[in-house]
C-alpha cells in the first residue's frame, strides 16, 4: 500500500498546481478589467474558455486523487475482507483501555482495531515514529468504531486520540504500543 505521506505529498503538489492557475486566471482577469479606457476588451469566449479549463483541470484532479487513494479498496470492500488480527480497545475517563501491553502485528496483516467509547468523544490515531499521523477515526459513544488497515511494512507505532475531549485530552498517548514486524 502506498504510505499516506506519499499520497499527501503528492496531493499538495497537484492542488497547490491549481489553486496558482486559479489565482494567475482570476489576476489577469481583473487586470486586463480594471485597465485604463484605451485597452483592448476581454473576449467572453476566451474568459470562458479559461474558466470551462479551470473547471475540466478541477474535476480531472479531484477524480485522479480519489484513485490514488490507497486505503479506499479496502474500504469499499470492507464486507469480504475478514481481518487477520482484531483489536478490541475501550476508551473511558480519558485512558485507552488495551488488550494488551503490546499489540504485535505481522507485515501484510490486515488489522481490525474495534474501539468502543464509554463516555465522550475520543480520537483514535496511530502515529508513526516520525509523529506523522498513518490513519484516525472518530469515536463515539454508542456506535460502533471500527477502522480496518493493511499493514503493509513494519515498524512502531504510538496510539493518540486526535479529538478534543476536554483538558485532559492531551495526555491521551499510549506510545510505542503497536509493533509491525516481519
Amino acid at each position: 500500500m502506498v504510505d499516506s505521506n506519499t499520497v499527501l505529498l503528492g496531493q499538495t503538489f497537484a492542488y497547490t498546481f491549481y489553486v496558482l492557475a486559479i489565482m494567475l486566471l482570476m489576476g489577469w482577469f481583473a487586470y486586463n478589467v480594471t485597465k485604463s479606457e484605451g485597452s483592448k476588451e476581454i473576449k467572453p469566449a476566451l474568459f470562458y474558455s479559461l474558466v470551462g479549463f479551470l473547471i475540466l483541470l478541477g474535476v480531472s484532479l479531484h477524480i485522479v486523487t480519489h484513485e490514488t487513494i490507497p486505503w479506499k479498496p479496502m474500504d469499499l470492500n470492507r464486507a469480504d475482507i475478514k481481518a487477520d488480527k482484531t483489536f478490541d480497545i475501550t476508551v473511558a475517563d480519558h485512558k485507552f483501555i488495551l488488550p494488551s501491553e503490546k499489540m504485535i502485528i505481522n507485515t501484510n496483516d490486515k488489522v481490525m482495531f474495534n474501539v468502543t467509547s464509554k463516555d465522550l468523544t475520543y480520537g483514535f490515531g496511530l502515529f508513526r515514529e516520525d509523529n506523522t499521523m498513518m490513519f484516525q477515526m472518530q469515536v463515539l459513544p454508542g456506535h460502533n468504531n471500527d477502522i480496518l488497515w493493511h499493514f503493509d511494512r513494519p515498524g512502531v507505532y504510538t496510539i493518540r486520540s486526535t479529538e478534543y475531549s476536554g483538558p485532559k485530552g492531551i495526555g491521551m498517548i499510549e506510545k510505542n504500543v503497536v509493533e509491525v514486524i516481519d
